[in-house]
């Protein structure tokens, strides 16, 4: 009876408050009998056990502090938050280009480090990065808010953030302009003015000439070419504080090598081009030769590019020759592109052009000549025309009487005729020397 009695109030305490467990009294049932306790004083104690077990405040008193409900505000508030900085995050990646912003970086990267003679300075080489990305998502940015109705009406590009309304206009713009201005404000104060000018007139090429064009003429191909050649010349002259011959290899090989690129891909993407309304060279070509040409043409001027670098004192002797084989590879893919102007020639130009120059400016890097190395060339070099000279200067002196006896022997053969032949006016007499016997 105790028994039944003790489980009948058990299980109205467990029906009374239902947010303890019905295991914990489990335990209190199966206890030994309480010799002589009181009841109700033996039920408080198991409910306190259970109670404190459980750690479980009642639920009025939950209510009341509100914990439950606090915990699930700040859970779906920080939720949000994450949610909010994916998305913006995405749309930001989306807006600078992020994996082309990161191609520029590299051949910045590269040309600050051809600039940098004996010792790289890696901090500034990490700021003229850090500054490079900036300035190149500001202009990826606002080529996509000025091309947002072309954007729309391209299956390439009609899921960017702007044509597909998962940000704003104004969002975007002021997006671009600050990471623009701290861009250019990193390269001021860590580079110099000159690599921050460099890089504000390849934004406004891009973003204000470059971009408009591209609905006006063929001729912005070109006018890219350009943007793509100045990075390098901004990480060159971050490094050495000025423009110098040398510092143009690389330059120069962007230029010509972003032109076969862009012609293999505006002729895979020619219809696609022409329903956004870009004026690109490969839709006024129909048969695709003119467009091969071009391609095939700038290939083959890459080819003296690295024996220039080897002639300057910029790279050894197997760079010159490394350098030749791969625009050999290239215009290879080129030239059976003209001869066979199809999308799977096209595509193999492409994926060449894509393979060029990340090898291009490996080879360069590694086979760079320090300024220590350049001046021991040189010393040689002035050595062994020191020890040429002076041979020749003590074969001269080996006999000279035998030279001054030749020369008068000359001097009396020659009639005098000859002596009038290298006078200045030859239309006066011939003058008459007497012969010296």
């Amino acid at each position: 009876m105790w028994r039944n009695s003790l489980s009948f109030s058990s299980k109205l305490l467990i029906s009374s408050n239902p947010i303890i467990p019905k295991s914990t009294f489990v335990f209190s049932a199966i206890s030994p009998p309480s010799y002589g306790f009181d009841r109700s004083l033996s039920l408080s104690h198991s409910q306190f056990y259970s109670t404190t077990s459980t750690s479980t405040p009642p639920t009025d008193a939950a209510l009341k502090l509100g914990f439950p409900k606090l915990d699930k505000v700040r859970f779906a508030a920080s939720a949000a938050a994450i949610d909010l900085a994916r998305h913006y995050g995405r749309c930001y990646w989306e807006l600078s280009k992020a994996r082309l912003s990161m191609l520029v970086v590299a051949t910045s990267g590269a040309g600050y480090v051809l600039g940098s003679g004996n010792a790289i300075d890696y901090v500034g080489l990490c700021c003229t990065c850090a500054g490079t990305m900036m300035v190149a998502a500001s202009a990826n940015s606002l080529n996509q808010v000025f091309e947002i109705n072309n954007d729309a009406k391209m299956k390439r590009t009609r899921h960017r953030p702007l044509p597909s309304g998962r940000i704003t206009i104004p969002h975007a713009v002021s997006w671009a302009s600050s990471v623009g201005a701290a861009g250019t404000a990193l390269l001021v104060c860590q580079a110099n003015a000159l690599a921050a000018g460099l890089g504000v007139s390849n934004l406004f090429l891009y973003a204000f000439v470059y971009t408009p064009l591209k609905q006006i003429h063929p001729v912005n191909t070109w006018v890219g070419a350009v943007v793509g050649a100045i990075p390098p010349l901004l990480g060159w002259v971050a490094a050495s504080g000025q423009v110098s011959l040398n510092g143009m290899i690389l330059p120069a090989a962007l230029y010509f090598w972003q032109i076969p690129h862009f012609m293999a891909l505006a002729y895979l993407c020619r219809n696609d081009y022409a329903s956004g309304g870009f004026r690109m060279f490969s839709l006024a070509d129909a048969s695709g030769e003119r467009t091969a040409l071009v391609a095939l043409r700038n290939c083959l001027y890459l080819i003296p590019l690295g024996y220039l670098a080897y002639d300057w004192g910029i790279t050894s002797g197997w760079f010159c020759l490394e350098s030749t084989l791969l625009a050999l590879a290239i215009g290879g893919t080129a030239f059976s592109f003209y001869l066979n102007r199809t999308t799977k020639n096209a595509r193999r130009m492409f994926h060449a052009s894509l393979l060029y120059l990340p090898v291009f400016m490996s080879g360069l890097l590694f086979h760079r000549v320090s300024d220590n190395e350049q001046l021991l060339g040189e010393e040689n070099s002035e050595r062994i025309g020191h020890h040429l000279s002076s041979s020749v200067q003590e074969i001269e002196m080996v006999n000279p009487q035998k030279k001054a006896k030749h020369a008068d022997v000359g001097a009396e053969a020659r009639p005098p005729v000859a002596y009038a032949s290298v006078a200045p006016f030859p239309f006066l007499p011939a003058p008459t020397y007497p012969l010296v016997h």
